[in-house]
């Protein structure tokens, strides 16, 4: 963002930019509570002087506002000017202050903030009792959502022409509460100089498939799973994802299990064949290794999967075989771990998760899902989205067997991994939305029909 706003300071003085943040700041809390006194708190920089343009256009709307500045701007600076145009009450920077107002407005740092908190900061944010944050609330990584030691949390926070990473990702997003991102009159065309690689996750940033009359089962897709003896559930749940997100022809390769597979439903088409006679159908371009399998079981099968050039999409028992050894994915087009899965393969993704998995697609030439609080897609070319569009009811058994499906089905319809594991994603987490509080994955994907159409009205 440090970019973006040098880059916009070229046409619109950084100025005007400042009086149009203080103003939607100010637009943003009264559009959130009622009139109360109001404390703003200001740092030195562009965050404070984002905060007393803030105060002056509420104290104009008649609000009580008085400013506590940590310390006052350099002279000559916009920021200096926006307090001189501030010609209300001033205030100690104060435990006793924050704790008098109704509503504390945090402008102490913002987004930029890459140091610990430091006294008497962390105290007077610690004794506001309801605070609404500019930018992001100070002691907040903006780049990684992780606290810098001391942060307080917000109830809203409003930021300015793109929300930052730290917003989305977890665990800023517990401290930023409701996010608002306004328009401050910086041009979009910016994004395309600065070379955006991080998103958020939503319909426009990839596009469905659509159908047309002429297409048929196999121009949708023929999505192939190999089922394990000990947990054949999984396979038929990633089965029924794959089918419900739009796959043509789904397959379970199950050898022993086969007839016991072949008692679900009758769309499935169950294969008791051996691997390598399967793999000969060149139809069979898409699968997925993993879902039920033990490690030894994975062991056995992915090599071969690999070896045939085919599209895979490896979790569950195919990452645990890779365990300290993620090497052994490389070939694959897709992984999907969670957080356990992916600290055995890669280590802990720490306080910078975005860049661990960044740095993780990269190793093993794969679009990575780290599925979370916060889903992170990374592909190796450095693309990155960020998918807060789900519900914590989706961390039950299965449901990630589930997401498989939905992901396979849609690179067998031809979209590229990277797309087809961020639109897998988002609509994995909307039938979770749909699903209702406590749904089973097998409810999940009774549910990908309409988020699929959801998602179609979305991208425009």
């Amino acid at each position: 963002m440090g970019e973006i706003d040098r880059i916009a300071s070229d046409t619109t003085p950084i100025a005007a930019l400042m009086e149009n943040a203080g103003r939607a700041v100010a637009r943003a809390v009264r559009g959130w509570t009622r009139p109360c006194r109001v404390l703003v708190l200001c740092g030195p920089g562009n965050n404070g002087g984002d905060g007393y343009v803030a105060a002056r256009r509420l104290a104009e709307c008649g609000w009580p506002v008085a400013v506590a500045a940590t310390a006052e701007p350099s002279p000559g600076g916009d920021a200096a000017r926006a307090s001189a145009l501030y010609r209300g009450p001033r205030v100690p920077f104060s435990v006793a202050e924050a704790a008098r107002a109704d509503l504390v407005l945090d402008a102490v740092f913002g987004a930029g903030l890459s140091r610990h908190l430091a006294e008497p900061a962390v105290a007077v944010l610690s004794a506001a009792r309801r605070l609404v944050a500019v930018d992001m609330p100070s002691g907040v990584d903006g780049a990684t959502g992780s606290p810098l030691g001391y942060a307080p949390k917000a109830e809203l926070t409003v930021t300015f022409f793109r929300a930052k990473p730290g917003h989305l990702l977890h665990p800023g997003r517990e401290f930023v509460g409701a996010l608002q991102v306004h328009d401050i009159g910086v041009s979009a065309s910016i994004l395309d100089q600065v070379g955006v690689r991080t998103w958020r996750n939503e319909p426009g940033l990839w596009r469905l498939p659509v159908l047309t009359p002429a297409s048929h089962k196999y121009t949708r897709g023929v999505v192939s799973l190999c089922a394990g003896e000990s947990m054949p559930g999984a396979a038929r749940l990633a089965a029924a994802g794959a089918r419900a997100a739009g796959a043509g022809v789904v397959r379970i390769a199950a050898g022993v299990m086969a007839d016991a597979l072949r008692l679900g439903p009758p769309g499935l088409i169950v294969d008791s064949a051996p691997l390598p006679e399967l793999l000969k159908d060149t139809r069979r371009r898409v699968w997925i290794c993993g879902p039920g399998l033990t490690p030894e079981e994975a062991g056995l099968i992915l090599p071969q999967l690999l070896a045939a050039s085919r599209c895979v999409l490896a979790d569950a028992g195919a990452l645990t075989w890779a365990t300290s050894m993620p090497e052994r994915l490389r070939g694959a087009a897709v992984i999907t771990p969670h957080e356990g899965e992916f600290t055995r393969l890669f280590g802990p993704p720490g306080a910078d998760p975005l860049g661990a998995v960044r740095q993780a697609a990269r190793r093993i030439n794969a679009v990575v899902v780290l599925k979370g609080a916060t889903t992170i897609v990374a592909s190796p070319d450095g693309r990155a989205a960020l998918n807060i569009h789900a519900t914590p009811a989706l961390g039950t058994a299965g449901s990630g067997d589930t997401l498989t499906g939905v992901i396979g089905a849609l690179l067998a319809a031809g979209m590229a991994p990277w797309d087809a594991a961020c639109a897998g994603v988002w609509l994995h987490g909307e039938a979770g939305l749909r699903a209702g509080p406590w749904p089973l994955a097998e409810d999940l994907d009774r549910h990908l029909g309409a988020a699929r159409e959801q998602a179609a009205g979305l991208q425009g």
